[in-house]
């Protein structure tokens, strides 16, 4: 009879422990990543700071997927031409935290991105032109959207002068 209850109270924890882990988990699994098509990605220029020949601002994320969504990482950003076309070399990433970030729909998240004035670098390794845009990819997303913001960029692969650090 004592071997009975032990194994029964045994068969009982094990069960709560798989239905608390179960549960836990299942309510991440169920929260979708954010996809490109749900969100509308801006770069709020209001308030960016500016230091030593670079330019802050806030690249923000809004989810209108009309349902709750993650963003987790670092977006991909580069420079794009009037027809699209890139210019130098993609954002490197500023090493920082990376998190989950929740969004509700409607809610807003944020990457700080950097933006080295192109003049700083020698022309020669830089060869400055002007960008129309900024093409971005939401973090572990494989669809980027374009970003209207005209700035001097450098066109050849090498300088960096792009930077971004994750969605907070």
């Amino acid at each position: 009879m004592r071997l009975r209850v032990v194994a029964s109270s045994v068969c009982l924890m094990a069960l709560a422990t798989a239905i608390a882990v179960s549960g836990a988990s299942g309510a991440t699994a169920a929260l979708p990543t954010c996809p490109t098509a749900g969100l509308v990605i801006w770069l709020n220029t209001e308030g960016g700071g500016a230091a030593a020949g670079s330019f802050y601002y806030k690249l923000e994320f809004t989810n209108q997927s009309s349902h709750a969504c993650t963003l987790t990482g670092f977006p991909g950003v580069s420079a794009v031409d009037l027809h699209g076309h890139r210019l130098g070399s993609a954002a490197r990433k500023n090493p920082s935290s990376t998190r989950v970030v929740r969004l509700a729909n409607g809610a807003t998240a944020a990457s700080v991105l950097q933006i080295v004035v192109a003049g700083n670098f020698p022309q020669s390794a830089c060869h400055r032109a002007p960008a129309a845009a900024l093409r971005v990819y939401p973090p572990n997303q494989t669809a980027s959207k374009l970003v209207p913001f005209p700035f001097d960029a450098c066109s050849r692969p090498g300088p960096v002068f792009l930077t971004v650090k994750t969605v907070a």
